[in-house]
């Protein structure tokens, strides 16, 4: 399994911080179990951000056409057409 960038590290982090500080604020909750089920839940959303990152950047690139490969260059020696050479 590949380790995480820190782009997504960046972002996972800021939308557990973001979303559990909404939930918080929106349920207006003081029990001990709304505080950790908004913990838990806000943690599995910054999961969820951080690993569709990657995959919203692979769809992207498989989306734009491949560049052609370049075409190798003639050398002047043997086997190049004899007429370039008069």
């Amino acid at each position: 399994m590949p380790r995480p960038t820190a782009v997504q590290l960046a972002s996972g982090s800021a939308t557990v911080v973001f979303s559990a500080l909404a939930l918080l604020l929106f349920t207006g909750t003081t029990h001990a179990l709304g505080v950790a089920a908004i913990g838990v839940a806000a943690m599995a959303l910054g999961l969820l951000v951080a690993t569709a990152l990657p995959m919203s950047r692979a769809l992207k690139a498989a989306a734009r056409p491949a560049a052609p490969a370049p075409r190798p260059k003639a050398h002047a020696g043997a086997g190049s057409d004899s007429s370039a050479a008069r």
